[in-house]
């Protein structure tokens, strides 16, 4: 599919969306409110047919946001899913696994570094962390002295 094209198939997405965002004419981000990650990504991945090519996690401002970044190899244009997860106490959000299988060990890490429950996951246990890591504390939070 080309630009033009993908552009207009990406608005069918804008019920679930906050706003689409520009940054480069190869470069999209759909921002959505953590309910809606999952079926923005299985939009993407099923009706689309864009690959998937790795989750990232960033402790923000005010809240977390994970990014999905999917590629359409056609055009050359990365798409990502930036998801808001408000609750900084007790962050999750839906697995994109149960869809992608290849997102498993990326949620795990993403859990282990940041805390972040991914519901519906097979199996969120420590990938990265030794097991003597302390329980609860997070490496890759703003509020976690080196």
């Amino acid at each position: 599919m080309n630009q033009q094209t993908l552009d207009k198939r990406l608005e069918e997405t804008a019920d679930r969306l906050i706003g689409i965002e520009r940054t480069q004419e190869n470069r999209v981000y759909l921002l959505c409110e953590s309910e809606n990650v999952y079926d923005v990504c299985r939009f993407l991945f099923d009706t689309l047919n864009l690959r998937f090519v790795i989750t990232t996690g960033v402790d923000a401002e005010h809240c977390f946001e994970v990014l999905h970044h999917f590629a359409d190899d056609e055009c050359g244009c990365m798409v990502t899913v930036k998801a808001f997860v408000r609750d900084r106490e007790n962050p999750e959000l839906d697995s994109i696994t149960p869809l992608i299988p290849g997102a498993e060990w990326i949620e795990r890490e993403i859990h282990d570094i940041l805390g972040i429950a991914f519901t519906h996951h097979p199996n969120l246990q420590r990938l990265i962390l030794n097991d003597d890591w302390p329980e609860g504390v997070y490496p890759l939070r703003k509020e976690v002295q080196p």
